[in-house]
């Protein structure tokens, strides 16, 4: 995933910039960059790695050396940027987030007309500055950012930080949010509107899919409109959200409480406590709680003085000693209660199922996981999201190899929550799991409590569904 945020004020934005991107670090772990740009045409850039440390601890000895009044920053959990490029369109540097999926076909395009690349990530070609090289293509960056729209396959959401102010671009079909802020003096633009709260901002407008705009401290300019079609990710309410940030005006808070409140009006099982694993689950147990007509009480809680969200080492056996440490069970809510848990999602399983055995062990009698979205079937193709597991990697495909002898077979059956191969895939990973009881939301239910027609939601990976590169 990741995270953007870009500034323009009639002062020195410098701290803005900061707290605005800091104000992501829920949405990446790899990289963080930010760039500002001085009255005499001088960018400043710094670019840090965040897998064993955090935002603010990395940029905050760095504050004074950027010096201009605009600024874009962004958070990464692929390549590093910000990129500062020097072309026919004048200086310019941009960030960007979203999943290139035919970065190779565009690689040797590029290199087939003599150009060439210097920003390798990992050692492969730097999403970001590939971006850059498209947008180069047009006359103008309205132009130039329209042609990398249209040549990208995936989502690309851009920030632009030229000597005019800051050009915003979302991706084509909107899978990823942009919202312009404001305040006297000042306008932003961010992935997430929680990060305008306590600068300041107000929430002032929110790019339609594929929109472009220029920001200056004055206001903003439409440089092109948005077009028809929105597929903005389902999952963004689901999961990576900040329960105060809003998409489309939706607020997540809302939408995570809605998707509890309707697993739980409808569960039949007796159950003493609703409870979540936080920080996701939370929202969500608390709806559940109120339509199961159940307490909701703190059963597991988050060690938050030294392992906030934002620090998960990229090594995945690392990540699951983690993902144990940081949350402490709470004995005394445990012992003889049978306890619904509430999730976001299940993506591999083992740390959930280590959760279960761990609370089972502190006397709890009955462990039941309630999830608030469906059954994940799919790797995400367009936000990279599981952007490095293969479908294996997913215990939903694991089980359709055992079954079908092939994992990628018949898949619209177990997508379909009401198909024997549905029901039999989730007692495959309730036993999987040891678990008392599973239940996960229906697309339905979770369509409903977005309140977005359908066909404006991606939800690919639940049941392989979308339109569009």
């Amino acid at each position: 995933m990741g995270g953007l945020f870009g500034v323009v004020s009639r002062e020195k934005c410098s701290i803005d910039l900061f707290y605005g991107t800091d104000y992501h670090s829920h949405l990446g772990t790899r990289r963080g960059g930010m760039v500002t740009l001085n009255k005499e045409g001088h960018f400043s850039r710094s670019i840090h790695n965040l897998e064993n440390s955090h935002f603010r601890a990395k940029f905050e000895e760095e504050l004074k050396k950027f010096d201009g009044n605009s600024g874009i920053g962004v958070i990464s959990d692929t390549d590093s940027q910000p990129i500062i490029f020097n072309s026919h369109l004048g200086k310019f540097a941009v960030v960007s987030v979203g999943k290139i999926n035919n970065i190779s076909q565009l690689e040797s395009e590029i290199i087939s007309k003599g150009r060439n690349f210097s920003e390798l990530s990992s050692g492969n070609t730097n999403p970001t500055e590939l971006t850059s090289i498209l947008i180069t293509e047009g006359t103008d960056f309205t132009e130039g950012i329209k042609n990398a729209q249209d040549k990208i396959k995936g989502s690309s959401t851009i920030l632009v930080l030229t000597k005019d102010g800051v050009i915003a671009s979302r991706d084509k079909y909107g899978r990823t949010p942009l919202i312009i802020g404001k305040k006297d003096g000042s306008f932003a633009v961010a992935s997430e509107t929680c990060a305008f709260s306590n600068l300041g901002y107000e929430e002032e407008h929110y790019l339609g899919p594929g929109e472009i705009v220029l920001i200056t401290s004055e206001g903003y300019t439409q440089l092109s409109p948005p077009g028809k079609k929105l597929q903005i990710c389902s999952f963004l309410w689901v999961y990576y959200g900040y329960p105060t940030s809003s998409y489309e005006k939706i607020n997540v808070d809302d939408v995570r409480y809605a998707l509890g409140h309707a697993l739980g009006s409808k569960d039949k099982t007796e159950l003493d406590v609703s409870s979540a694993i936080p920080d996701s689950g939370t929202c969500m147990a608390i709806g559940f709680a109120s339509g199961k007509k159940i307490p909701y009480r703190c059963a597991i809680v988050k060690y938050t003085p030294t392992w906030p969200r934002s620090f998960m080492p990229s090594d995945q056996s690392v990540r699951d000693l983690v993902a144990k440490m940081k949350l402490i069970p709470n004995k005394s809510l445990l012992r003889e209660k049978k306890i619904a848990f509430c999730d976001d999602s299940i993506v591999r399983g083992t740390q959930l199922r280590d959760n279960a055995q761990t609370l089972l062990e502190y006397g709890a009698r009955e462990i039941h996981i309630r999830i608030s979205c469906p059954p994940l079937v799919f790797p995400c193709e367009f936000m990279n999201f599981s952007a490095s597991r293969s479908p294996l990697e997913l215990i939903t495909r694991r089980f359709i190899l055992e079954k079908e002898g092939q994992h990628n077979k018949n898949l619209e059956k177990y997508s379909d929550s009401g198909t024997p191969e549905y029901h039999e895939l989730v007692e495959y990973i309730r036993k999987d799991l040891k678990l008392s009881s599973l239940q996960f939301n229906s697309i339905d239910d979770l369509i409903c409590s977005i309140g977005l027609p359908k066909e404006s939601i991606c939800t690919h990976c639940f049941d392989g569904s979308s339109f569009g590169g």
